[in-house]
């Protein structure tokens, strides 16, 4: 993609819609669609890398109740030209065919690599990449087997929702501020995951959300690693002018 004079490509992740209740949710929600409001002047292009939503289980006739405002914006940006492109997280992987055909957003499972004029990105939400974690990844093999969310979806949406929204708390109750701390680049399971990827291959940018850190990390090959942080306590974003990437904070105006 040749980004025109003037345009920029911006990416975000992370505003876990839903949590941890209404009255936050709905608040984020109105700060995220006022950001959208702002970027869609100049973008080229809007990457959303995942976890929109806390919880998004998409059954063949139903969706999700709430988030009118985002979707709409959505829906109005995508209208008017501009490309978003969506990659799926951990919270909201069990996405169907809505947002490509109600909204006209094209939805990933798995990271791209992409060019953004002489720039090579490597995106993608960021789950399950990387040395360790074996049980998540387990478990994403797990809720990605197509057996078990055909048998799943049989149960009722209000359970189903239910039980989802459950089990997305007890996870964040689980991992408690361990998450948010930052304890430097040998111990971070994407860092190591770009470096393998340098090994065999060149890429002057890698984009990812699911840490909840906004991250700004030099690697070989004068490479980058950015990790967007999120909407529940950053409200960053990165954004690209054709020539350089940079983290940015959005402040309510």
């Amino acid at each position: 993609m040749n980004i025109p004079k003037g345009k920029k490509v911006y990416f975000a992740s992370d505003n876990h819609l839903g949590a941890p209740n209404y009255e936050k949710s709905r608040l984020r929600e109105k700060q995220f669609v006022a950001w959208l409001d702002t970027i869609k002047k100049d973008a080229a292009a809007i990457y959303l890398l995942g976890d929109l939503f806390d919880v998004w289980i998409e059954y063949k006739r139903v969706i999700p109740k709430g988030f009118v405002r985002v979707l709409g914006k959505l829906a109005e940006i995508s209208d008017s030209g501009i490309p978003i492109l969506f990659f799926v997280g951990n919270h909201d992987m069990w996405m169907r065919d809505y947002f490509k055909t109600e909204l006209g957003i094209p939805v990933f499972y798995e990271p791209q690599q992409i060019t953004l004029n002489d720039k090579t990105f490597f995106i993608g939400h960021g789950d399950g990449l990387g040395p360790g974690d074996r049980g998540y990844k387990r478990m994403k093999k797990l809720f990605r087997n197509k057996i078990m969310q055909f048998f799943y979806r049989w149960i009722h949406p209000d359970l189903g929702l239910r039980f989802a929204q459950h089990l997305s708390l007890k996870n964040r109750l689980i991992s408690g501020d361990d998450d948010k701390v930052y304890h430097g680049p040998d111990s971070e399971w994407l860092v190591q995951y770009c470096k393998q990827k340098l090994e065999t291959q060149n890429v002057d940018y890698f984009i990812f959300g699911h840490r909840h850190l906004p991250l700004e990390i030099d690697l070989p090959k004068n490479a980058s690693y950015i990790n967007l942080g999120d909407w529940l306590e950053y409200n960053t974003y990165a954004v690209f002018d054709g020539n350089t990437l940079s983290l940015n904070t959005w402040q309510t105006p």
